[in-house]
């Protein structure tokens, strides 16, 4: 198609956008709608959730393989009338202590299917590795490195059935080092999960947390409802 760039996809994994919006009072209901289902159809996936208090109102997160067709995604819901208030830029990876996964784990870390069934409470907050004095992350040895990412990841385990914790990359790309998408099966299981682990070393000593999100999964007619926003008669 005439004016449409080639497709900028990552070498290993896919690009993930994060867009936390409020609508205007021109939110077009039937383009929004039209905006995710095209991107679905495009082998794109896009989960919506509607986000409690004042930071945003919804959240758009687009995962795919090709970085110009998210940046699509973005002008159209921004042409259907949505004000993107802050976003997040990242890329699903496999850690450099991941060697030891067996090909499925590393596959759902790569090409995640989201979102998940009966884990409706949602979150999202950015993180990264302090470089202090004393608590400098990239200064530890590999080994202890992954000794105190091998106990983090015992603690993320205990929750399995309850929550689902999808880490993206952001190194190079956003203002923060990771991503943290959580989905959980009740809202305290959010609470829990971020409580617990911030007791392992690996977060207690060497972790920054940023600003925390926090909502429901929804359908896109859900969240368009939700927000008062009706289709045009």
């Amino acid at each position: 198609m005439p004016g449409v760039p080639e497709p900028l996809s990552p070498s290993v994994g896919w690009g993930v956008l994060h867009l936390f919006c409020k609508p205007s009072p021109a939110v077009d209901a039937a383009a929004v709608l039209a905006a995710v289902k095209a991107l679905q159809a495009d082998d794109h996936q896009v989960v919506t959730a509607v986000l409690l208090g004042h930071k945003a109102d919804a959240c758009f997160m687009a995962l795919g393989p090709d970085l110009w067709r998210l940046r699509r995604f973005q002008t159209e819901l921004v042409g259907a009338g949505f004000e993107v208030v802050d976003s997040f830029v990242s890329l699903t990876e496999l850690s450099e202590y991941s060697e030891h996964l067996p090909d499925a784990m590393k596959e759902a870390r790569l090409h995640p299917q989201l979102p998940p069934e009966g884990k409706p409470a949602f979150c999202f907050y950015p993180m990264s590795k302090r470089r202090q004095v004393q608590q400098n992350w990239f200064t530890l040895p590999y080994d202890d490195r992954k000794d105190l990412m091998m106990a983090h990841g015992k603690s993320g385990r205990a929750f399995a059935g309850r929550v689902l914790q999808v880490v993206t990359g952001a190194t190079g790309v956003d203002d923060w080092e990771w991503g943290v998408t959580l989905f959980a099966q009740h809202p305290d299981d959010l609470k829990e999960v971020v409580y617990t682990m911030r007791f392992d070393e690996a977060s207690a000593i060497y972790a920054d947390f940023g600003q925390f999100v926090t909502g429901m999964v929804s359908t896109p007619d859900e969240l368009l409802t939700e927000l008062g926003v009706r289709p045009s008669s």
